[in-house]
């Protein structure tokens, strides 16, 4: 619908806006986008923020550091296979009996599945991949390959482990101390004395 102004000039009712409304208008136009974007900084501050009841830990794992936000119950064990993907240390029997998690923590030899990750806050884990690589072998890696001191292989990447760990410790004086301290290790197949092998000839050679 149209109508006369003063001067009787034909205008339209709907392009006619006062300074009042205009102002009216851009002001609620300025608190939507700022409504909007503040609506935005805090669902990414949510998102990048841990999660209630997780934990942020940091490590040196084979070298390099790891930050991990973690469950409290997380053991080193289930966080370095799932959270590192490191899946050379073997979840066995995951009650600290059978030996196959042995990893280093700043070189001392621990069952990773009894160990809790949040634990591990600053220190320095070495597992099986961090001892050596196949073009640069750990030389007890060498002495299990040379002996045959595994099979199948399951309980080998915790055997090698615990074994560094124990030369480390210095307390292997004989072939039954060796045993002793290297029984919380099981080889379900029996390469027992070929792991002794290989575990004396390093000590020697050391």
């Amino acid at each position: 619908m149209a109508n006369k102004n003063e001067n009787d000039t034909l205008v339209n009712d709907c392009d006619i806006i006062t300074r009042k409304e205009f102002i009216a208008q851009t002001s609620a136009f300025t608190a939507a986008i700022t409504i909007t974007t503040s609506s935005t900084k805090k669902i990414i501050n949510k998102l990048s923020a841990p999660a209630p009841g997780m934990l942020t830990v940091a490590m040196n794992v084979n070298g390099k550091e790891k930050t991990l936000e973690i469950d409290p119950r997380t053991t080193l064990l289930d966080a370095l296979r799932e959270n590192m993907h490191l899946t050379g240390t073997k979840k066995g029997c995951d009650r600290g009996q059978c030996g196959a998690c042995t990893v280093l923590v700043d070189g001392r030899r621990i069952n990773s599945c009894l160990h809790l990750a949040a634990m591990c806050d600053g220190v320095k884990v070495t597992t099986i991949e961090g001892l050596g690589t196949p073009d640069n072998m750990h030389p007890m890696q060498e002495a299990f390959l040379k002996h045959d001191a595994f099979q199948c292989g399951y309980c080998t990447p915790g055997q090698i482990c615990s074994a560094v760990g124990l030369l480390k410790e210095g307390h292997a004086k004989t072939d039954d101390d060796i045993r002793e301290l290297m029984s919380g290790n099981i080889c379900r197949c029996g390469a027992y004395q070929n792991i002794l092998d290989a575990i004396k000839e390093v000590q020697q050679n050391a």
